[in-house]
């Protein structure tokens, strides 16, 4: 895998939820924590941070900021899926990322589930596994 410059957080954000519902976001400010640990300098995008209030959005702008997404999703060197259950727009992410060849890495349970066995690079189960995995992997000896 070439250096890792900038990762891409995508993740459940309203799931299977009908209406205006948000997922709980906590996770984001808990991956960006450990991404930081292990690529310091790394550039962290997360639409939740210049948009937490994207549901609200008129459709154009909706529609402008998740396309916009989508694509510097696939710009980035890494994508994290935080999938704690289906997420279309990550789906949507994901292969849109596959088709670059940017490496994905999926935190999720649906081992099993296609979108995430057939595109990410790797699977992580936990939050913890994530961790340990770059503990192991990327820090300085």
């Amino acid at each position: 895998m070439k250096p890792v410059r900038s990762f891409f957080i995508a993740g459940i954000i309203q799931g299977s939820n009908t209406g205006k519902i948000l997922y709980d976001q906590d996770y984001r400010d808990k991956i960006k924590a450990v991404l930081r640990k292990y690529f310091p300098e790394a550039k962290i995008f997360d639409p939740m941070e210049k948009h937490p209030d994207s549901i609200n959005y008129d459709f154009r702008t909706g529609e402008l900021v998740f396309l916009g997404y989508i694509k510097l999703a696939s710009r980035c060197d890494c994508l994290i899926a935080y999938l704690p259950e289906a997420s279309m727009g990550t789906a949507i992410e994901m292969w849109e990322c596959y088709k670059k060849g940017v490496p994905i890495w999926s935190i999720t349970s649906m081992k099993e589930n296609w979108a995430v066995k057939f595109l990410s690079k790797r699977i992580f189960t936990s939050l913890e596994e994530f961790e340990h995995y770059l503990k192991t992997t990327y820090s300085l000896k």
